[in-house]
């Protein structure tokens, strides 16, 4: 298992990170819309639509993102469109995780789907128009999501239950996940957000961080912005968990070999990006 996790994490940091930083912003975003396409395909059949439905709606996807791509529409923020998703992100999270797995399969198929693939593809758009601004605000962005995720899982083996005693964050969603892993993962961001300040300064860099222009903004009230963007990277991996536990799956797909399905990798994305952008697009 661990072989395969490290060659298809080779193969795919060869093919991305070469288009991140030598191509055109096209040519990044078309392959990150063909994982997102991937993306919408696992979750319809997650959610009980069939193979030649589930490529079907991966299709339109992607051609719907290749059409804004072609008319220039990643040039151009849309703050309302971020506050709305937002907006869903905080209350879909807060009703589902409140009233556990059972709540998933009450909510009519068709808006699953619907709301589902909306989300998806407004991910993608965040991460375009990310790039289109600079790879230092997209790769920063990226950053604060892997760093939460991978202090949180650090904090959570070592500290888990000596902190908050045994009680566990969502323990009929995903029992492994602690409060002391919440915490591990808001110091972790703290820490990268410190670093790529100094960076930025040291540098100075044209192109700025998220965490330049919160503080360049807001200053040290910029923490609750990264307090908020931290907690939606916790929900948007909670969300999948209560989603895959619903449809009966441990995986969202097998297309990403050790890894399991582009969505078991870009859950927390899904949920921190489209908000980062927002932050990004206010005046």
């Amino acid at each position: 298992m661990l072989i395969k996790r490290i060659i298809t994490a080779v193969v795919l940091l060869s093919i991305l990170l070469p288009a991140l930083f030598l191509g055109s912003p096209n040519l990044f975003n078309g392959l990150a819309l063909i994982l997102i396409a991937a993306g919408v395909w696992e979750w319809s059949r997650m959610n009980g639509y069939g193979q030649a439905m589930a490529i079907f709606f991966a299709l339109d996807a992607f051609v719907i993102g290749w059409g804004l791509m072609y008319l220039g529409m990643t040039r151009y923020p849309v703050p309302q469109l971020w506050l709305v998703a937002a907006g869903i992100w905080v209350l879909a999270s807060s009703y589902l995780l409140n009233n556990g797995v059972g709540s998933w399969a009450r909510i009519p198929k068709a808006v699953r789907l619907v709301v589902g693939v909306l989300l998806i593809c407004t991910a993608w758009l965040a991460v375009a128009q990310l790039r289109e601004i600079g790879i230092n605000l997209l790769l920063s962005s990226l950053l604060l999501v892997w760093a939460a995720d991978i202090c949180a899982y650090a904090a959570g083996r070592l500290l888990g239950g000596k902190l908050f005693g045994m009680r566990k964050l969502a323990a009929s969603i995903s029992p492994g996940k602690t409060w002391e892993g919440v915490l591990g993962g808001f110091i972790g961001v703290l820490l990268v957000a410190y670093f790529w300040l100094w960076l930025d300064q040291k540098y100075a860099s044209d192109s700025l961080s998220l965490y330049s222009l919160l503080w360049a903004r807001w200053g040290w009230i910029g923490l609750v912005a990264l307090v908020f963007l931290t907690m939606l990277a916790v929900v948007g991996d909670l969300i999948e968990s209560l989603v895959k536990r619903s449809a009966g799956v441990k995986d969202s797909s097998g297309l990403l070999p050790g890894h399991g399905g582009v969505l078991d990798r870009v859950d927390a994305l899904l949920s921190v990006l489209p908000v980062a952008m927002f932050f990004v697009s206010l005046s």
